[in-house]
C-alpha cells in the first residue's frame, strides 16, 4: 500500500477502505507518513469530501490513536455534551447539574478557551480551589459518589487530532464538514459515554456561520455516533448574540449561579432546559417535553444549584463564593460603553464581542497566556432592545487599564443599530436525530 495511490484515489473521488484509512492514520502517527503527503490528502478530502462510512471510520481510527477512557466502573448511563464554541456560553455548568440530580452520570471532559470563545475550564478554575486535572480513579469516584465530574482534556485523548488539527490550521482544510466532525467526534469516542449530544452553534459568533451549513456538520457527527454504537442528537443553536448577559470566567459563573436559583437570562435559561432535556431524553428519562419539564423543576425546586454546589465541593473549590458571589475579586477597572445612535439593535458581532473580552484579559490570544478571571463584558442591552443616544449598552471590566480604549471602540463597533424592525430567531434553530432534521 502506498500513500501515493490513497491521495489519488482520494483525488479522483473514490471511497477510501478501512484498511487504507487505518493505514493512513497509524502512518502519519507513527511518523512513516509525511506531512506534506498528509497535506495533499487533507486537500482532496476537502475537495472531494468523505461519505458517512469513511467519515465514521476516519473518526474511530483517530480516536483509537491515544488513550481510549475507560468508564465501565462508572454506575448508570452517562451522557456527554459537547458545544462547538461560543461567546458566553457557560450551559455546561448549568446542565451536567440539572442531569445529574436525576441520577443520569455526567463525566465530562472540556478544554480551554482559545481564540474568541470561552472555554468551561477557566470558567471553573476562577473558583478558588476548583481542581480541573483529577487522577482517573478520583475521576470516577466523584462521578459515582457525586453523579457529575467536569475536567480539562486528557494530553494522550486523540493525539492523531492534535497532529491533524496542527496540519490543516496552516494548508486551509479546517472548514471541511467531514474534517471538522472526526476533530470533534474522535475526542467524544476516545471519552467513552453511553451517549452523546451535541450542541452545534451557528451565527456570527460560530465557527458555523449558517444554518445550513450546521445542519450538515450536525448529520454527518450525529451518523459518526451511530457508527460507534452511541446514541446521538444535535442541537442547532442560536449564536449570532452571546447567550446571556455575561461574557468572562468568574462573571460567567456568577451567571451560572443566578441561572440555576431561577433568575438567570431568559435566553440562557431556555436554551441550558433545551440542553439538559435532551441529555434526560438520551438516557431515558421520558419523552422530550417530559424531560423539558423535568429540567425546569430543576431549577425551580434548587436541587440543580444544590448539585452545583456538591459537584464544585468535590472538585476542591470553595463554595462559599457561590453561595456569597461578593467574595470573587473584582476588575479593577471597568468602563460603561455608550450608544452613539438612536433606535434598535439590529445586529451584534458576536465574534468582535468575544475577541473585545480577550482584550481586556478574559481569555488567550496564545496558548500560554494567563487569564484575568475578574474581566470581561456584561452586555446590558442586545439584539432586539431599543436605545438612545447616551444609554449604556455594555460595561468593560479589566485589571488592565491600557486594554481600556481598544475593547471600547470593538464593543461600539459590533453593535449595528437603525430603525429597521426585527424579528428575533428561535434560540434552539434545529434538531437532529439520525432518523430526521427537525427546524423550528
Amino acid at each position: 500500500m502506498r500513500m501515493y495511490d490513497l491521495i489519488h484515489k482520494k483525488r479522483e473521488g473514490e471511497e477510501l477502505t478501512k484498511e487504507e484509512i487505518q493505514y493512513i492514520v497509524k502512518g502519519y502517527v507513527d511518523g512513516n507518513i509525511p506531512d506534506y503527503q498528509m497535506s495533499a490528502l487533507l486537500m482532496a478530502i476537502y475537495f472531494k469530501s468523505m461519505n458517512d462510512v469513511e467519515t465514521a471510520t476516519f473518526t474511530n481510527e483517530v480516536a483509537h490513536s491515544g488513550e481510549m477512557i475507560d468508564l465501565s466502573q462508572i454506575e448508570g448511563v452517562k451522557v456527554d455534551k459537547h458545544s462547538t464554541g461560543g461567546v458566553g456560553d457557560k450551559t455546561t455548568l448549568i446542565i451536567a447539574p440539572i442531569v445529574a440530580s436525576y441520577g443520569v452520570k455526567v463525566a465530562k471532559m472540556s478544554g480551554r478557551g482559545l481564540g474568541h470563545t470561552g472555554g468551561t475550564v477557566d470558567k471553573m478554575e476562577s473558583i478558588p480551589g476548583m481542581q480541573t486535572t483529577i487522577d482517573n480513579k478520583d475521576f470516577i469516584d466523584i462521578v459515582n459518589r457525586v453523579g457529575v465530574a467536569v475536567i480539562g482534556q486528557s494530553g494522550n485523548l486523540a493525539p492523531a487530532d492534535k497532529k491533524l488539527y496542527a496540519l490543516r490550521d496552516v494548508t486551509a482544510t479546517v472548514d471541511s464538514i467531514p474534517l471538522i466532525a472526526t476533530s470533534i467526534m474522535s475526542k467524544k469516542l476516545a471519552a467513552g459515554n453511553d451517549a452523546i449530544l451535541l450542541d452545534v452553534k451557528t451565527g456570527s459568533g460560530a465557527f458555523m456561520k449558517t444554518i445550513d451549513d450546521s445542519i450538515e456538520l450536525a448529520k454527518k457527527m450525529v451518523s459518526i455516533g451511530k457508527h460507534a454504537g452511541k446514541n446521538t442528537v444535535a442541537l442547532i443553536t442560536e449564536m449570532d448574540i452571546p447567550l446571556g448577559t455575561m461574557i468572562g470566567n468568574s462573571l460567567e459563573v456568577k451567571e451560572v449561579v443566578k441561572t440555576l436559583k431561577g433568575e438567570g437570562p431568559e435566553d440562557l435559561t431556555q436554551v441550558s432546559i433545551d440542553l439538559a432535556a435532551n441529555m434526560l431524553y438520551l438516557a431515558g428519562k421520558g419523552t422530550i417535553e417530559e424531560c423539558r419539564e423535568l429540567a425546569r423543576k430543576a431549577i425551580e425546586n434548587n436541587q440543580a444549584y444544590e448539585k452545583f454546589l456538591e459537584f464544585v465541593e468535590a472538585q476542591g473549590g470553595d463554595i462559599t463564593y457561590l453561595e456569597d458571589l461578593e467574595k470573587f475579586e473584582k476588575a479593577k477597572f471597568t468602563k460603561e460603553v455608550r450608544s452613539t445612535k438612536e433606535g434598535v439593535i439590529h445586529h451584534m458581532d458576536t465574534e468582535m464581542i468575544g475577541t473585545a473580552s480577550v482584550v481586556l484579559g478574559a481569555g488567550r490570544k496564545t496558548k500560554e497566556d494567563n487569564i484575568d478571571f475578574a474581566a470581561g463584558i456584561e452586555l446590558v442591552l442586545k439584539t432586539g432592545d431599543k436605545v438612545k443616544v447616551g444609554d449604556t449598552i455594555a460595561i468593560l471590566y479589566t485589571n488592565n487599564e491600557n486594554s481600556l480604549d481598544e475593547a471600547y471602540d470593538m464593543l461600539l463597533e459590533s453593535y449595528t443599530i437603525n430603525d429597521e424592525k426585527i424579528e428575533l430567531k428561535p434560540l434552539v434553530l434545529a434538531r437532529v436525530t439520525e432518523d430526521n432534521v427537525e427546524r423550528f
